[in-house]
C-alpha cells in the first residue's frame, strides 16, 4: 500500500504544547493571514531558498518532480508568482478574490531541534464577483528554525485539494 499524508503517524512524544510545534504553528497562522491580506513579498520572505510550495494533482504521490501539479514552485518560481500577483498585469491580480483561510487540525509528524513537521487542514473561502468558492485540504508543512522566530522559515508546504482529481476552477490567489 502507498503512503499517504493520512497514514503517516505522529510524532513519538510530540505534542502540540510542544515549545517548537507552537512556534511552527505561529508561523503557518502568520503565512495564513498574510495571504488573506495579500501580502505576498511578505509571504514569500517565509519560506527557505531551497523551500518548496506543491499542490499536486495526485492526492496520494510524494514524487512531485515526475507527477502533474496544479502548483510546484521553488524560490524562482513564488518569485515570478509573487511578481505577477502584485505588479498588476496578470487579470487575475487586478480582480483577485478576498480570501479567509482558516488552518487548524495540527498535528505533529516530526519534531527536532532544528525543524517541526505538521500535518493539517486547511479550509479557503475565496469571494469574488458576489460568488462564494470552497477550497479544502490536507496540508504537510515543514518548518525550519532560525536562530530566533524572525528567521524561522518553511521549507514544506504541500496542499493535497480534497477534490484534486476534478476539474480545479482557476485560483488567482494562492493556497
Amino acid at each position: 500500500m502507498t503512503e499517504t499524508a493520512t497514514t503517516i503517524p505522529h510524532a513519538p512524544g510530540a505534542t502540540l504544547s510542544d515549545p517548537r510545534v507552537v512556534r511552527a504553528i505561529e508561523l503557518l497562522w502568520h503565512e495564513a493571514d498574510l495571504l488573506d491580506r495579500k501580502e505576498y513579498q511578505a509571504w514569500n520572505e517565509l519560506y527557505a531558498e531551497d523551500g518548496i510550495y506543491v499542490i499536486p494533482l495526485d492526492a496520494t504521490t510524494e514524487d512531485f518532480d515526475d507527477q502533474l501539479n496544479m502548483v510546484y514552485d521553488d524560490a524562482r518560481m513564488r518569485a515570478m508568482r509573487v511578481a505577477r500577483l502584485t505588479e498588476g498585469y496578470a487579470i487575475a491580480a487586478v480582480d483577485s478574490a478576498r480570501t479567509v483561510r482558516t488552518v487548524s487540525r495540527f498535528v505533529p509528524v516530526e519534531t527536532t531541534d532544528g525543524s517541526v513537521s505538521l500535518r493539517a487542514a486547511q479550509v479557503l473561502i475565496a469571494y469574488k464577483r458576489g460568488r462564494h468558492q470552497l477550497w479544502a485540504g490536507d496540508v504537510e508543512f515543514t518548518v525550519r528554525f532560525g536562530a530566533d522566530r524572525s528567521e524561522d522559515r518553511i521549507v514544506r508546504k504541500v496542499i493535497r485539494l480534497v477534490d484534486s482529481e476534478e476539474a480545479v476552477p482557476a485560483a488567482g490567489f494562492l493556497l
